[in-house]
């Protein structure tokens, strides 16, 4: 493996690290808010309301929605770009950078 397919793998890892480390960001403030938010609508609610309402639970159901198509993206779960097509993108565009300089 030769330096420029080095900086590639490392470049591509790098990315990766990014977005698990946003994802994971995600998840921690997702379960912080939606537990603060749970505990005070259980303690401001009357002593006759069941806690299981889905007025309670209404903005993790839907945040949680967002958080499982985060993680979709993020564990390349990638329903409309093959796994292959990124890749394949950036050494088209290089090739065609490469191209231009050559006839310079």
């Amino acid at each position: 493996m030769n330096n420029f397919d080095q900086e590639i793998a490392y470049e591509a890892a790098q990315k990766k690290v990014k977005k698990l480390k946003g994802f994971y960001i995600h998840l921690l403030v997702y379960l912080v808010v939606n537990i603060m938010i749970i505990y005070a609508n259980y303690t401001n609610s009357n002593t006759n309301t069941p806690i299981f309402e889905f007025r309670n639970f209404s903005t993790a159901f839907w945040w949680g929605i967002g958080l499982l198509a985060h993680g979709f993206n993020v564990f390349s779960i990638d329903l409309i770009f093959g796994k292959d097509w990124e890749e394949r993108k950036i050494r088209e565009l290089m090739n065609r950078e490469k191209e231009k300089k050559d006839y310079v």
